[in-house]
């Protein structure tokens, strides 16, 4: 049962960490569009890989930070940062208009998707700064093998996102900028309540 909580909590963390339609998304949702649907689930296939390499990552991290007493404020601080960053980001990307839609171009998709996934900058941290939030709340355990069903999840949820964005995109291309707004604002608010909630538990 421990390890499918593990394997959930990381479904979650990834599916909701990803949902803003951002490069990785649009691009699933693009090529679905312009080039079909077995090259857009390569695309989801091929980003997800690295995203489990980035949840692999910063949960190494994580537990070693969290084995280390002397930082484990100091971490959970990192973790209330990483959320108020990520709400002022949302926040901001809600009030950005959204761009027409750019034509794919040919090649092998699952390396495209590796390739821009990648390069999603802000991915080990979020991973990170959450992780060790659950840490804390003894949420997660972060030791062999719960890593890998954690991480293994990050992995499952981040497909079942691009899957989604796949599977709607006619629906979604054309509300895109409602939900662009809507979302991103939703977000901003989740991101800043835990930020503030984790904040206060840290002092009390």
């Amino acid at each position: 049962m421990d390890y499918l909580l593990h394997v959930f909590y990381g479904i979650i963390m990834a599916y909701f960490g990803l949902i803003s339609p951002g490069m990785l998304n649009m691009t699933a949702l693009r090529t679905r569009l312009q080039i079909g649907k077995s090259q857009s689930v390569n695309f989801a296939l091929g980003a997800a890989s690295i995203v489990f390499v980035q949840a692999a990552i910063a949960l190494f991290f994580a537990d070693y930070f969290v084995k280390n007493p002397n930082v484990v404020d100091n971490l959970k601080m990192f973790g209330v940062l990483v959320f108020f960053i990520l709400s002022v980001v949302f926040f901001l990307q809600s009030r950005k208009r959204v761009s027409a839609i750019k034509k794919s171009s040919k090649g092998n998709y699952f390396l495209k998707g590796m390739g821009m996934s990648s390069i999603n900058m802000l991915a080990i941290p979020f991973y990170l700064g959450v992780s060790i939030v659950l840490a804390s709340e003894d949420k997660v355990i972060l030791e062999f093998p719960y890593i890998l069903f954690f991480v293994f999840g990050a992995s499952v949820g981040s497909f079942l996102l691009f899957y989604t964005y796949i599977s709607f995109a006619k629906i979604i291309i054309n509300r895109i900028s409602f939900i662009v707004k809507n979302i991103n604002i939703i977000l901003s608010l989740l991101f800043f309540s835990l930020g503030i909630f984790t904040l206060i538990k840290l002092f009390t």
